[in-house]
């Protein structure tokens, strides 16, 4: 379930950050993949090094852990967005 909260909010992390910074925005389904595909890096990260310290930071108990995961996902979307937006403008030129 938290692996799930984590990838619809990378989705919707990088279509924000598409949103708000267009010379890095992919598009309505580029900005969603490279945020699915972000979120599930960091989620993978996020299980690699323990949520225990950040899920106890934001509220502690299910809720922390969900908070944890929407937020781990919705910024590893926006970061995964800016890379390759970033590498794509960088070819274009």
């Amino acid at each position: 379930m938290e692996l799930l909260i984590g990838l619809i909010c990378g989705a919707i992390g990088g279509n924000i950050a598409g949103g708000l910074l267009r010379n890095v925005n992919l598009g309505l389904f580029g900005n969603a993949l490279a945020g699915v595909i972000g979120a599930g890096l960091a989620e993978k990260t996020l299980s690699v090094l323990g949520d225990d310290g950040l899920s106890s930071a934001l509220g502690g108990g299910d809720a922390g852990v969900l908070w944890t995961h929407a937020a781990t996902g919705a910024v590893g979307g926006a970061a995964v967005l800016l890379a390759l937006g970033s590498i794509r403008n960088m070819l274009v030129k």
